[in-house]
């Protein structure tokens, strides 16, 4: 049985938001395995999550960030259950960073099914006709659209995007690595990026 020392909990919790004891019973129950224990964290989490997805979140934050020269800024609206939540320095730290990532990387949506069909339609065509210009059978080129689709989507949504402070993690994965560690329904509800000069 390894040793579960205090530093190797430490760093699964800063990998992965999760509260020190759940932490320590995940080594624990992966013998010390860093990875295993992100899966099992993960698990434990997304099953968190889900018990939580009926709930209501109207309460929460708007949150700005506005860009060293103030040329860009973000407003994005982030919910949880209560008010007591809205105010904790965790779901505020994770609000601003949501706020400063998408003035960074700039998603067009939150979700996947936030995107308009119409703009996946185009998509799709271009990338078959890519495929065809690349003199690909159409049982490969099928292929290769939903592959280079399904990257598109990842660039483009919010929740797909990786972090732009820890590109090991989603936005999505924050969001279920708050929701296990507070307890309440987080939701990214909406947000809207100013460029000056643009309109």
């Amino acid at each position: 049985m390894a040793e579960i020392t205090a530093g190797l909990v430490r760093a699964l919790r800063e990998r992965t938001g999760i509260g020190m004891m759940e932490c320590k019973k995940a080594l624990t129950e992966s013998n010390g395995d860093m990875e295993k224990a992100v899966e099992f964290l993960r698990k434990k989490g997304m099953s968190a999550v889900e018990k939580r997805a009926g709930r209501d979140a109207n309460e929460g934050v708007i949150m700005s960030y506005i860009h060293p020269g103030s040329r860009l800024g973000v407003l994005v609206e982030v919910n949880c259950e209560t008010d007591f939540v809205a105010r904790t320095p965790d779901f505020q730290d994770f609000a601003r960073d949501v706020a400063m990532h998408i003035a960074a990387e700039g998603p067009v949506a939150v979700s996947r099914e936030d995107l308009d069909p119409a703009v996946i339609e185009k998509e799709k065509e271009i990338y078959l006709e890519q495929a065809k210009n690349e003199g690909k059978p159409a049982h490969i080129a099928e292929k290769i659209v939903t592959g280079r689709l399904e990257k598109y989507i990842q660039e483009v949504c919010l929740l797909d995007q990786s972090f732009v402070k820890d590109p090991d993690r989603t936005i999505q994965d924050l969001v279920t690595g708050l929701t296990a560690r507070i307890g309440e329904k987080i939701t990214i509800r909406r947000f809207s990026c100013f460029r000056l000069g643009e309109g």
